[in-house]
């Protein structure tokens, strides 16, 4: 895989500071049961990267700890984590929300038969990758067949009456471009997947979250394999709007991975730029237990860019529609 982390650090982004600390993103391990070309964590069947039950405890002490309002759950698949199940009632035994950021056809594995019902038996969050409403688009991207088991996750989660209006049981579904390209409106694809998917499959969902592909690992090193690295980026830099600078997640989001190292998002996890003390050295979540991080410095580089270019790209959809 061709690096692009030397591309990226020399950056004339604008400075930024950390706000009030709301939300915990860990990334349970890199294992997948899929390999996509727009994955930004080279995810796999292979990895074998996985979150252990010490990182587990320190990640539930540093719930106890700090105000934390969101536990957000990725991978990899991060059901396939052994843990993933403990965690997760741990957490919404201390009242946090918990997002799980699933993959969709995970829920069709075998051994997995019963995550759906898990999920919704403790009102998790589902945020589903599903870059397309059309099943070639979805296939190319995702491998053959994928689109099909997508809708059979879907359509179990729907019959739990997750994205059933007064359910309480969220169905976010997430858009990827399929190459170096900004998203489209986010309102109006919106629209257009609701119409589609429940004319066509009799599928429903809460919102659409249109995210922007990141020039990192596995996407990364195919831009620069195509020579299509800089043009992605002189599309990203042209199209940053200054209003989303103000709203980008990582202000007020703590990235840790899989041996708890702290960052200050999962793009940044994914390019090894840790969270350092004063002299450089790289932190560890039980480090942070009681410690304020409002105010901090954020650190920076072109992919922030990513962040920052047309509506804006975060874990929760654009930034400005």
């Amino acid at each position: 895989m061709l690096p692009t982390l030397h591309l990226l650090e020399k950056t004339d982004f604008p400075a930024l500071q950390r706000t009030r600390l709301t939300t915990l993103q860990v990334n349970l391990g890199y294992r997948c049961n899929q390999q996509c070309l727009h994955c930004h964590v080279n995810a796999g069947p292979n990895r074998t990267e996985a979150m252990g039950e010490a990182t587990i405890d320190s990640v539930l002490h540093f719930l106890d700890r700090q105000s934390i309002q969101t536990l957000d759950l990725t991978g990899g698949a991060p059901e396939l984590n052994p843990l993933f199940r403990h965690l997760v009632e741990q957490a919404r035994a201390r009242d946090v929300h918990v997002i799980d950021r699933c993959n969709l056809t995970v829920l069709t594995e075998p051994g997995q038969e019963d995550t759906a019902t898990f999920l919704a038996q403790n009102k998790v969050e589902v945020v589903a990758s599903m870059p397309c409403y059309l099943e070639e688009n979805v296939d190319r991207q995702r491998g053959e067949g994928i689109f099909e088991k997508s809708l059979s996750g879907l359509r179990q989660l729907n019959a739990l009456g997750y994205g059933m209006p007064d359910s309480g049981l969220l169905l976010n579904l997430v858009f990827n471009p399929q190459g170096p390209q900004l998203p489209p409106a986010q309102q109006q694809l919106e629209a257009d997947y609701k119409h589609h998917l429940l004319e066509n499959y009799g599928i429903a969902f809460n919102r659409l979250f249109t995210l922007t592909n990141m020039p990192i690992k596995r996407f990364g090193s195919m831009l620069v394999s195509k020579g299509e690295f800089e043009g992605y980026m002189h599309l990203l830099r042209g199209a940053c709007q200054q209003d989303n600078i103000e709203s980008v997640m990582c202000r007020s989001l703590l990235s840790v991975d899989w041996q708890g190292n702290v960052y200050d998002c999962d793009f940044n996890q994914m390019l090894d730029m840790p969270i350092t003390n004063g002299t450089g050295t790289p932190l560890h979540l039980d480090d942070l237990l009681n410690h304020e991080l409002e105010g901090a410095d954020i650190r920076i580089a072109d992919h922030c860019y990513g962040c920052t270019a047309g509506q804006g790209s975060s874990c929760g959809g654009a930034l400005n529609e």
